[in-house]
């Protein structure tokens, strides 16, 4: 039915091929989502789109691209209808998009430093049972592979145990568009993996399938919430301000904000970080201004 629609704009209404085109992305994103919820067009009720735009907003995609597709989605509802191939229109409720102007919050390069650093000093500690080591060592990976790359953290507890092979400074991750990037991961990245595989070989739950999972059953991967949960734990042991909001996307958004403001180019940044546009990326020229020398700022 999407397709229909999008040949009657081009044959008959005179939509220029270039709008055509961009069409097809928007649509294409929207079947997908629609897809892996086993809906069909004309299954599609309010609810199902607000998800649909939380989903967008998850993703960081900016404003103006969002703005975007809720124009096509409404096009394509709308003309469903009038073609009689679907008995309502879910959009005419939906309510006007607010638009965001958030600055995000990061860390400081020494906050950041103090809590890798706390995590890495658990981590080698030979006190403690195997487990309690096992777990330190996969909390100070976990923290060294989100700073290092800036992946987020759906993205982290995703990667396969193949990632953890890799000799070179980069993994390929693969995010929810099934879109794939290059990322970088440094050698104190590497060796912090490489002591929490050593160790989880040695609890007896080394796992084949991820490379960040549960201490105790390798066939379960760690959880987006959990992993939420360790990066708070490590910023209340590292003492920084306020540790409550320390957070997996925090560590994303220190990643960018540090690279830029050692001079890396806005659109590098926009490839690591899985940006849909440059716009979303520009914000952080911003958290540069907000926390430069002045440490975690809420």
């Amino acid at each position: 039915m999407g397709e229909l629609w999008l040949e009657v704009l081009a044959a008959e209404r005179g939509v220029a091929d270039g709008t055509v085109k961009a069409y097809v992305g928007d649509l294409d994103c929207y079947l997908r989502f629609l897809g892996r919820r086993g809906l069909c067009i004309v299954d599609v009720r309010q609810q199902v789109l607000e998800d649909y735009f939380g989903y967008l907003n998850e993703r960081e995609y900016a404003d103006k691209t969002i703005e975007g597709r809720r124009t096509v989605i409404r096009a394509l509802h709308r003309f469903l209808v009038t073609e009689g191939l679907a008995s309502e229109d879910p959009t005419t409720q939906l309510a006007p998009m607010r638009r965001r102007r958030r600055i995000p919050t990061a860390l400081s390069v020494e906050e950041v430093g103090r809590l890798l650093d706390t995590a890495h000093q658990a981590a080698n500690c030979a006190s403690g049972g195997l487990y309690k080591r096992a777990s330190y060592a996969r909390r100070a990976a976990l923290l060294e592979t989100l700073y290092a790359s800036g992946m987020r953290i759906s993205e982290a507890v995703r990667l396969p145990a193949q990632a953890a092979l890799t000799k070179f400074a980069h993994l390929l991750i693969r995010d929810r568009d099934d879109k794939e990037r290059i990322v970088p991961l440094h050698k104190t990245a590497l060796e912090a993996i490489g002591l929490w595989r050593r160790l989880a070989n040695e609890y007896g739950t080394s796992s084949g399938t991820w490379l960040f999972h549960s201490v105790r059953d390798g066939k379960k991967h760690l959880t987006s919430r959990a992993a939420e949960f360790e990066v708070k734990e490590a910023a209340i042991v590292a003492g920084l301000n306020r540790p409550d909001l320390v957070t997996p996307r925090v560590l994303r958004h220190a990643f960018a904000t540090h690279m830029l403001a050692n001079g890396a180019d806005m659109r590098v940044v926009q490839t690591l970080l899985g940006h849909a546009d440059l716009e979303t990326t520009e914000i952080y020229t911003h958290v540069q201004t907000v926390t430069q020398g002045s440490g975690f700022k809420i």
